[in-house]
């Protein structure tokens, strides 16, 4: 990070006293600066100041060009310098970084069924086989915390008992392994737990409605997370925190509001929304209230980047979404992107030659 040098004057005397006077004053400047944070490269308004250089690591993000079909995928610092596209051969999306940050999961090529891994440093691509010709699987939602396997969603092409969610390895594709069971209905998988033990997932009911689960990964211990009857996003499978105590997840309060992001513990306890600046999950009929969706966790916790929606008629789509971070407890909101369609940010850490 770039800091501002200070104008050195010219001493013709220089005593002891004099340099701790100096030092001390130099010392309260720049924690004042500090305090009155600092202009985004991009210069767009934010209500909060920069994420701490300390963070460091990659928000990798999709674009919807021009309100079109055309979707790319970049990557951006998270105090929003350095925006890069990821893949030029034609629409990608949905990213989420590998745990060791060599790769990126993108969905491309024209081919939903297998998973498209990308290396952020010198933009090789390498495609998974379909692994099962009986179940067609849409794979890379989830990476396991040892990067050795993927989660996939899962549906039997001519036997509905098939459909459900799997695991194949990041290596090959191979080694099909199911996890859940939702026969005339929809699992996405969301996150693994720290530990690799467990995962959060969507699961959409033939009625339509939708819950977050959490399931061992042998496919027992299953139990929902969410409240019941709340109205929980049906394709975000939340989002699992760094220490393994709580996960993201998106609801609306009814289908007049916004959406909005919650917490809840990883028992299942203390659901509850996660207050940003008063502005998510309000009323659609308030101009003053926002969406706010596809949470994911800093590498250490301590912050959450995410989707904010607002409306916008002279917009292609007549909207606009942008990156946004907070603080894990919903304080210091933070404006990462400025285009017109940001979406499904998730943030890495790329190993330091990237």
């Amino acid at each position: 990070m770039r800091r501002r040098a200070g104008d050195h004057a010219r001493l013709r005397i220089v005593t002891a006293e004099a340099i701790l006077a100096i030092l001390a004053i130099l010392a309260l400047a720049a924690c004042e600066d500090g305090e009155n944070g600092s202009v985004k490269p991009t210069e767009q308004p934010s209500t909060g100041s920069a994420p701490a250089a300390a963070l460091g690591g990659r928000i990798v993000f999709n674009r919807g060009e021009g309100g079109t079909e055309n979707i790319v995928t970049y990557t951006i610092n998270p105090d929003g310098s350095d925006e890069q596209q990821l893949f030029f051969d034609g629409p990608s999306e949905n990213p989420r970084w590998s745990p060791d940050g060599t790769e990126i999961q993108i969905n491309c090529c024209g081919d939903g069924m297998v998973a498209h891994l990308i290396d952020p440093s010198t933009r090789e691509l390498r495609s998974l086989e379909p692994p099962d010709p009986a179940v067609e699987v849409f794979c890379g939602g989830a990476w396991s915390p040892d990067g050795e396997r993927l989660a996939c969603e899962g549906f039997g092409v001519d036997d509905p008992s098939l459909t459900g969610i799997y695991w194949v390895r990041s290596s090959d594709g191979a080694d099909l392994e199911r996890i859940t069971s939702n026969p005339g209905g929809d699992d996405i998988p969301g996150d693994f737990s720290p530990d690799g033990d467990r995962l959060a997932f969507v699961r959409l009911a033939k009625n339509g409605s939708a819950g977050i689960f959490v399931t061992d990964v042998d496919g027992s211990e299953l139990r929902r997370v969410s409240p019941r009857g709340m109205l929980v996003d049906d394709i975000f499978g939340g989002s699992w925190s760094p220490d393994g105590s709580q996960i993201l997840f998106v609801a609306r309060e009814t289908e007049e509001h916004h959406k909005a992001i919650w917490v809840v513990n990883a028992d299942g306890t203390s659901p509850h929304q996660l207050q940003i600046d008063g502005t998510c999950g309000g009323p659609l009929s308030d101009p003053g209230s926002f969406g706010c969706y596809s949470p994911s966790w800093s590498p250490d916790g301590t912050k959450i980047v995410f989707v904010r929606s607002t409306p916008d008629p002279s917009a292609p789509a007549g909207f606009v979404e942008n990156v946004y971070t907070v603080n894990a407890d919903g304080s210091e909101l933070f404006q990462v992107t400025s285009g017109s369609v940001d979406d499904n940010p998730d943030w890495g850490t790329p190993p330091a030659s990237s």
